[in-house]
């Protein structure tokens, strides 16, 4: 079963970075593979058990479920519903820290789930570079053009 784990520090205070990320509906303005997300049935995107069902730019759709979301911790979970890639049971946990130095953000971002052993070495790094590193930049990008 692979396990995930990555993390980053982003220069911008903690409140800055949950602004953006807690939106569990928002990551289409800001992730560069995704193209379009909306949550079915029309539920408020911090609602626990919520589905936000996208499209990634190369035209593949899926579904991920709410599973945790706490404004105290600065942290929430979801899994992965539906998906075009042959990956199953993954769930992921991120959660922000303040780096009291400088007033930054610890991003930790992590998850579990299975494959079948041949495509394990692709889709972990396709999970590890293509989604959580390629999150992390567009983060930075994304926080600085606010700014």
């Amino acid at each position: 079963m692979p396990h995930i784990v990555k993390s980053t520090i982003l220069n911008a205070p903690t409140d800055a970075v949950w602004n953006v990320l807690r939106d569990f509906n928002g990551h289409d303005r800001w992730h560069p593979a995704v193209a379009t997300s909306t949550i079915e049935r029309a539920q408020s995107s911090d609602k626990i058990g919520c589905i936000r069902r996208f499209k990634l730019r190369d035209g593949a759709e899926l579904r991920e479920q709410l599973l945790a979301l706490s404004d105290l911790e600065q942290s929430f979970s979801y899994c992965l519903l539906d998906t075009p890639v042959p990956m199953f049971n993954y769930v992921a946990h991120v959660r922000l820290l303040p780096v009291t130095d400088g007033d930054r953000t610890f991003w930790h971002w992590e998850s579990r789930f299975t494959t079948k052993p041949e495509d394990r070495d692709r889709i972990t790094h396709m999970v590890s570079e293509d989604i959580y590193q390629a999150g992390f930049e567009a983060i930075r990008r994304h926080l600085k053009e606010a700014a």
